[in-house]
Protein backbone atom coordinates (compact mmCIF):
# COMPACT_ATOMS: atom_id res chain seq x y z
CA UNK A 1 0.00 0.00 0.00
CA UNK A 2 1.22 3.44 -0.97
CA UNK A 3 0.67 6.95 0.82
CA UNK A 4 2.21 9.52 -0.69
CA UNK A 5 5.70 8.64 -1.17
CA UNK A 6 5.68 5.71 1.36
CA UNK A 7 5.08 2.24 1.63
CA UNK A 8 2.36 0.86 4.05
CA UNK A 9 3.34 -2.22 5.64
CA UNK A 10 2.84 -2.13 8.76
CA UNK A 11 -0.18 -2.59 10.93
CA UNK A 12 -0.34 -1.61 14.59
CA UNK A 13 -3.33 -3.76 16.52
CA UNK A 14 -4.86 -2.85 19.52
CA UNK A 15 -6.96 -5.75 20.78
CA UNK A 16 -8.10 -3.76 24.42
CA UNK A 17 -8.02 -0.32 25.75
CA UNK A 18 -7.79 -2.19 29.47
CA UNK A 19 -4.30 -2.09 31.19
CA UNK A 20 -3.66 -3.67 34.48
CA UNK A 21 -1.53 -0.61 34.97
CA UNK A 22 -1.93 3.49 35.13
CA UNK A 23 1.08 5.15 33.24
CA UNK A 24 0.90 8.42 34.23
CA UNK A 25 2.12 9.13 30.71
CA UNK A 26 -0.57 7.02 29.31
CA UNK A 27 -3.88 7.44 30.89
CA UNK A 28 -5.50 10.88 31.29
CA UNK A 29 -4.94 12.77 34.36
CA UNK A 30 -8.75 13.39 34.78
CA UNK A 31 -11.17 10.23 35.59
CA UNK A 32 -12.05 8.05 32.04
CA UNK A 33 -14.16 5.13 31.22
CA UNK A 34 -13.21 2.00 29.35
CA UNK A 35 -14.36 1.02 26.19
CA UNK A 36 -18.19 -0.65 26.21
CA UNK A 37 -17.66 -4.33 25.30
CA UNK A 38 -19.83 -4.23 22.48
CA UNK A 39 -17.76 -1.83 21.02
CA UNK A 40 -14.38 -3.35 21.08
CA UNK A 41 -13.43 -5.49 17.53
CA UNK A 42 -14.25 -8.90 18.06
CA UNK A 43 -11.29 -10.89 17.39
CA UNK A 44 -12.73 -12.62 14.17
CA UNK A 45 -13.25 -8.74 12.89
CA UNK A 46 -9.72 -7.96 13.55
CA UNK A 47 -8.46 -10.99 11.74
CA UNK A 48 -11.10 -10.13 8.76
CA UNK A 49 -9.57 -6.90 8.30
CA UNK A 50 -5.94 -7.98 8.71
CA UNK A 51 -6.68 -10.80 6.03
CA UNK A 52 -7.92 -7.63 3.62
CA UNK A 53 -4.98 -5.45 4.89
CA UNK A 54 -2.47 -8.07 4.04
CA UNK A 55 -3.98 -8.44 0.62
CA UNK A 56 -3.03 -4.89 0.44
CA UNK A 57 0.11 -5.27 1.54
CA UNK A 58 0.72 -5.67 4.88
CA UNK A 59 3.75 -8.38 5.88
CA UNK A 60 4.32 -6.97 9.65
CA UNK A 61 1.87 -6.40 12.15
CA UNK A 62 2.36 -5.56 16.51
CA UNK A 63 -0.24 -6.52 18.74
CA UNK A 64 -0.69 -3.59 21.37
CA UNK A 65 -3.50 -2.69 23.75
CA UNK A 66 -4.00 -1.59 26.43
CA UNK A 67 -2.26 -4.59 27.86
CA UNK A 68 -2.92 -7.50 25.81
CA UNK A 69 -2.61 -10.18 27.87
CA UNK A 70 -5.27 -9.06 30.20
CA UNK A 71 -7.81 -9.65 26.94
CA UNK A 72 -9.78 -13.24 27.63
CA UNK A 73 -7.96 -16.07 25.05
CA UNK A 74 -5.69 -13.73 23.56
CA UNK A 75 -3.61 -16.93 23.01
CA UNK A 76 -6.36 -18.41 20.22
CA UNK A 77 -6.57 -15.31 18.97
CA UNK A 78 -2.28 -15.26 18.20
CA UNK A 79 -2.53 -18.71 17.04
CA UNK A 80 -5.28 -17.74 13.99
CA UNK A 81 -2.97 -14.08 13.36
CA UNK A 82 -0.28 -16.30 13.05
CA UNK A 83 -1.26 -18.73 10.57
CA UNK A 84 -1.64 -15.64 8.52
CA UNK A 85 1.23 -16.69 5.71
CA UNK A 86 1.62 -13.60 4.20
CA UNK A 87 2.51 -12.32 7.43
CA UNK A 88 6.24 -12.18 8.19
CA UNK A 89 6.84 -10.15 10.91
CA UNK A 90 4.29 -10.65 14.16
CA UNK A 91 5.26 -9.10 17.64
CA UNK A 92 3.53 -7.72 20.93
CA UNK A 93 3.89 -4.76 23.18
CA UNK A 94 3.39 -5.51 26.89
CA UNK A 95 3.90 -4.36 30.42
CA UNK A 96 5.21 -7.90 31.10
CA UNK A 97 3.52 -7.93 34.08
CA UNK A 98 1.26 -10.96 33.04
CA UNK A 99 4.14 -12.87 31.40
CA UNK A 100 5.10 -16.26 32.38
CA UNK A 101 7.38 -18.85 31.14
CA UNK A 102 3.98 -21.29 30.03
CA UNK A 103 2.88 -17.79 28.46
CA UNK A 104 6.53 -16.78 27.30
CA UNK A 105 6.98 -20.86 25.42
CA UNK A 106 3.58 -20.53 24.08
CA UNK A 107 4.81 -17.43 22.00
CA UNK A 108 7.97 -19.02 21.04
CA UNK A 109 5.82 -21.93 19.70
CA UNK A 110 3.12 -19.93 17.81
CA UNK A 111 6.21 -18.35 15.87
CA UNK A 112 6.35 -14.97 17.94
CA UNK A 113 9.90 -14.30 19.03
CA UNK A 114 10.09 -9.97 19.56
CA UNK A 115 8.57 -8.75 22.67
CA UNK A 116 8.29 -5.01 23.39
CA UNK A 117 7.94 -4.60 27.02
CA UNK A 118 7.91 -0.97 29.27
CA UNK A 119 10.31 -0.58 31.85
CA UNK A 120 10.55 3.01 32.91
CA UNK A 121 12.85 2.26 36.14
CA UNK A 122 15.19 -0.33 37.89
CA UNK A 123 13.53 1.15 41.09
CA UNK A 124 10.74 -0.82 42.49
CA UNK A 125 9.18 2.06 44.58
CA UNK A 126 9.60 4.64 41.76
CA UNK A 127 7.90 1.48 39.86
CA UNK A 128 4.78 1.88 41.58
CA UNK A 129 4.93 5.55 41.55
CA UNK A 130 4.95 5.35 37.71
CA UNK A 131 2.59 2.89 37.13
CA UNK A 132 0.16 2.73 39.78
CA UNK A 133 0.90 -0.83 40.80
CA UNK A 134 3.66 -2.23 42.32
CA UNK A 135 4.64 -5.14 40.42
CA UNK A 136 8.43 -4.37 39.23
CA UNK A 137 9.71 -7.70 40.26
CA UNK A 138 6.90 -9.42 38.14
CA UNK A 139 8.11 -7.63 35.44
CA UNK A 140 11.90 -7.80 35.34
CA UNK A 141 11.29 -11.66 36.15
CA UNK A 142 9.06 -11.88 32.60
CA UNK A 143 12.12 -9.80 31.01
CA UNK A 144 14.79 -12.45 32.25
CA UNK A 145 12.86 -14.98 31.74
CA UNK A 146 11.75 -13.99 27.97
CA UNK A 147 15.66 -13.85 27.59
CA UNK A 148 16.39 -17.44 29.11
CA UNK A 149 13.98 -19.11 26.89
CA UNK A 150 15.00 -16.88 23.83
CA UNK A 151 13.17 -14.32 22.95
CA UNK A 152 15.28 -11.80 20.39
CA UNK A 153 15.64 -8.95 20.31
CA UNK A 154 13.73 -7.90 23.90
CA UNK A 155 13.10 -3.95 23.20
CA UNK A 156 12.64 -2.21 26.69
CA UNK A 157 10.59 1.13 26.02
CA UNK A 158 11.55 3.78 28.50
CA UNK A 159 10.26 7.40 28.62
CA UNK A 160 12.20 9.40 30.69
CA UNK A 161 10.42 12.07 32.59
CA UNK A 162 12.03 14.96 34.02
CA UNK A 163 11.86 14.83 38.21
CA UNK A 164 10.65 11.29 38.02
CA UNK A 165 13.44 9.27 36.24
CA UNK A 166 15.82 11.06 34.54
CA UNK A 167 18.35 10.18 37.75
CA UNK A 168 18.62 6.82 36.00
CA UNK A 169 19.44 7.46 32.45
CA UNK A 170 22.83 6.02 32.84
CA UNK A 171 21.60 2.99 34.75
CA UNK A 172 19.15 2.12 32.62
CA UNK A 173 21.53 2.25 29.77
CA UNK A 174 24.15 0.16 31.43
CA UNK A 175 22.11 -2.84 31.25
CA UNK A 176 23.28 -3.05 27.72
CA UNK A 177 26.80 -3.83 29.02
CA UNK A 178 25.52 -7.13 30.32
CA UNK A 179 22.52 -8.06 28.20
CA UNK A 180 21.71 -8.26 24.93
CA UNK A 181 18.56 -5.80 25.18
CA UNK A 182 17.37 -3.15 23.35
CA UNK A 183 17.57 0.12 25.36
CA UNK A 184 14.67 2.44 23.45
CA UNK A 185 14.55 6.11 24.86
CA UNK A 186 11.30 7.64 23.52
CA UNK A 187 9.97 11.07 23.68
CA UNK A 188 7.34 11.87 25.73
CA UNK A 189 4.66 12.78 23.50
CA UNK A 190 2.27 15.04 25.34
CA UNK A 191 -1.36 13.41 23.92
CA UNK A 192 -4.90 14.11 25.60
CA UNK A 193 -5.81 15.38 29.27
CA UNK A 194 -1.90 13.78 30.38
CA UNK A 195 -0.97 13.84 34.22
CA UNK A 196 2.69 15.10 32.83
CA UNK A 197 3.58 18.53 32.42
CA UNK A 198 5.59 19.99 29.44
CA UNK A 199 8.63 21.12 31.72
CA UNK A 200 8.70 17.46 32.55
CA UNK A 201 9.38 16.24 28.67
CA UNK A 202 13.48 15.65 27.90
CA UNK A 203 14.43 15.12 24.42
CA UNK A 204 17.25 12.74 22.88
CA UNK A 205 19.99 15.44 22.21
CA UNK A 206 19.88 15.51 26.35
CA UNK A 207 19.78 11.49 26.76
CA UNK A 208 22.53 10.87 24.35
CA UNK A 209 24.61 13.40 25.82
CA UNK A 210 23.95 12.42 29.38
CA UNK A 211 24.94 8.42 28.38
CA UNK A 212 28.31 9.66 26.33
CA UNK A 213 29.39 11.21 29.31
CA UNK A 214 29.35 8.45 31.10
CA UNK A 215 30.08 5.70 28.40
CA UNK A 216 32.02 7.56 25.65
CA UNK A 217 30.91 8.25 22.30
CA UNK A 218 28.16 6.41 21.11
CA UNK A 219 28.31 4.04 17.71
CA UNK A 220 25.35 4.25 14.72
CA UNK A 221 24.30 0.80 13.98
CA UNK A 222 23.68 0.22 11.08
CA UNK A 223 19.65 -0.33 10.10
CA UNK A 224 17.70 -3.42 9.04
CA UNK A 225 14.56 -3.94 6.52
CA UNK A 226 12.14 -4.63 9.78
CA UNK A 227 13.50 -1.91 12.12
CA UNK A 228 11.19 1.10 13.27
CA UNK A 229 11.69 4.46 13.85
CA UNK A 230 14.30 4.35 16.26
CA UNK A 231 17.88 5.49 15.73
CA UNK A 232 20.62 2.62 16.92
CA UNK A 233 23.72 3.01 18.76
CA UNK A 234 25.57 0.53 20.83
CA UNK A 235 28.49 1.21 23.38
CA UNK A 236 31.72 0.22 22.68
CA UNK A 237 31.71 -3.47 23.96
CA UNK A 238 28.36 -3.63 24.79
CA UNK A 239 25.77 -6.73 24.35
CA UNK A 240 22.78 -4.63 23.62
CA UNK A 241 21.61 -1.84 21.63
CA UNK A 242 20.73 1.78 22.83
CA UNK A 243 17.82 3.48 20.65
CA UNK A 244 16.24 7.48 20.32
CA UNK A 245 12.28 7.34 19.17
CA UNK A 246 12.43 11.08 18.29
CA UNK A 247 8.74 12.08 17.04
CA UNK A 248 8.88 15.39 19.02
CA UNK A 249 12.45 16.66 18.15
CA UNK A 250 12.66 15.07 14.83
CA UNK A 251 9.76 13.45 13.70
CA UNK A 252 10.37 10.24 11.20
CA UNK A 253 6.97 10.99 9.69
CA UNK A 254 8.24 11.00 5.70
CA UNK A 255 9.63 7.21 6.54
CA UNK A 256 6.46 6.01 8.58
CA UNK A 257 5.26 2.53 7.05
CA UNK A 258 2.38 2.35 9.84
CA UNK A 259 -1.66 1.98 9.71
CA UNK A 260 -3.39 1.15 13.34
CA UNK A 261 -6.02 -0.30 13.71
CA UNK A 262 -7.81 0.45 17.58
CA UNK A 263 -9.70 -1.66 19.63
CA UNK A 264 -12.82 0.55 18.59
CA UNK A 265 -12.58 -1.08 15.44
CA UNK A 266 -11.25 2.34 13.63
CA UNK A 267 -8.55 2.81 11.24
CA UNK A 268 -5.64 5.46 12.53
CA UNK A 269 -3.00 6.54 10.05
CA UNK A 270 -0.86 8.53 12.37
CA UNK A 271 -0.51 8.42 16.07
CA UNK A 272 -0.48 11.72 16.68
CA UNK A 273 -3.38 13.48 14.23
CA UNK A 274 -6.76 12.79 15.47
CA UNK A 275 -8.19 11.23 12.27
CA UNK A 276 -9.99 7.50 12.29
CA UNK A 277 -12.07 6.60 9.73
CA UNK A 278 -14.66 3.90 11.04
CA UNK A 279 -14.50 0.34 9.25
CA UNK A 280 -15.99 -1.89 12.31
CA UNK A 281 -19.91 -0.13 11.35
CA UNK A 282 -19.45 -0.66 7.80
CA UNK A 283 -18.02 -4.33 8.48
CA UNK A 284 -21.12 -5.39 10.90
CA UNK A 285 -23.42 -4.00 8.61
CA UNK A 286 -22.61 -6.78 5.84
CA UNK A 287 -19.78 -4.88 4.13
CA UNK A 288 -17.98 -7.42 1.34
CA UNK A 289 -13.97 -7.61 1.30
CA UNK A 290 -13.75 -4.89 -1.75
CA UNK A 291 -15.77 -2.52 0.02
CA UNK A 292 -13.59 -3.21 3.45
CA UNK A 293 -10.40 -2.78 1.10
CA UNK A 294 -11.80 0.48 -0.16
CA UNK A 295 -12.10 1.91 3.69
CA UNK A 296 -8.87 0.93 4.13
CA UNK A 297 -6.93 2.88 0.88
CA UNK A 298 -9.42 5.90 2.18
CA UNK A 299 -7.83 5.83 5.60
CA UNK A 300 -4.58 5.81 4.13
CA UNK A 301 -4.88 8.77 1.35
CA UNK A 302 -5.70 10.98 5.29
CA UNK A 303 -2.13 9.88 6.14
CA UNK A 304 -0.35 13.15 6.91
CA UNK A 305 3.14 14.41 5.66
CA UNK A 306 3.62 15.38 9.08
CA UNK A 307 2.21 16.13 12.98
CA UNK A 308 1.16 18.78 15.34
CA UNK A 309 3.27 18.30 18.07
CA UNK A 310 6.10 21.29 17.57
CA UNK A 311 3.81 23.95 15.47
CA UNK A 312 1.42 25.51 17.61
CA UNK A 313 -0.62 26.91 15.20
CA UNK A 314 -1.92 23.30 13.99
CA UNK A 315 -4.93 23.01 15.49
CA UNK A 316 -5.56 19.53 14.85
CA UNK A 317 -3.56 17.71 17.76
CA UNK A 318 -4.38 14.27 19.87
CA UNK A 319 -6.97 14.78 21.91
CA UNK A 320 -7.07 10.91 22.41
CA UNK A 321 -4.80 9.30 25.34
CA UNK A 322 -2.63 5.88 24.54
CA UNK A 323 -4.63 3.74 26.37
CA UNK A 324 -8.24 4.60 23.62
CA UNK A 325 -5.38 4.42 20.37
CA UNK A 326 -3.14 1.43 21.12
CA UNK A 327 0.49 1.77 21.85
Amino acid sequence: MIAGNRTINYLRISVTDRCNFRCRYCVPASPFHVIEHERIARYEEILRITNLACELGITKVRITGGEPFVRKDIFLFLEKLCAIDSLKDISITTNGSLLTRKKIKNLISLGIKRLNISLDTLNPVKFAEITGRDRFDQVWESILAAHELGISPIKLNTVILRGINDDEIEKITALTLTYPFHIRFIEYMPMGNSAVEKQQQILTDEIKERIESKFGTLMPVERTINDGPAKKFHINGAKGIVGFITPISSHFCSTCNRLRLTSRGTLRPCLLNNYEKDIITPLRNGASDDELKDIILAALKKKPSFHGLTDQSVKDMPISHMTSIGG
